[in-house]
């Protein structure tokens, strides 16, 4: 049988809290998510996958060579 993790558990995954993971899902902008009767669960290769997508900040320093 596939494990799922609960809100709980994805919240502290994420360091977040549980009603910003509601507010996400309500907006459709978080990772995605399964409904076990009124029950919501999350895959961990769903939230894993989701991490991976989010945008990246910074910038790599290039380095010029003056002649």
């Amino acid at each position: 049988m596939q494990s799922f993790l609960n809100e709980q558990e994805v919240s502290k995954r994420l360091n977040v809290s549980v009603a910003t993971l509601r507010r996400w899902r309500l907006e459709k902008r978080g990772p995605m998510f399964v409904k076990v009767g009124s029950l919501v669960r999350y895959r961990p290769e769903d939230l894993d996958s989701w991490v991976a997508a989010l945008p990246t900040g910074g910038a790599v320093a290039v380095m010029t060579s003056r002649a």
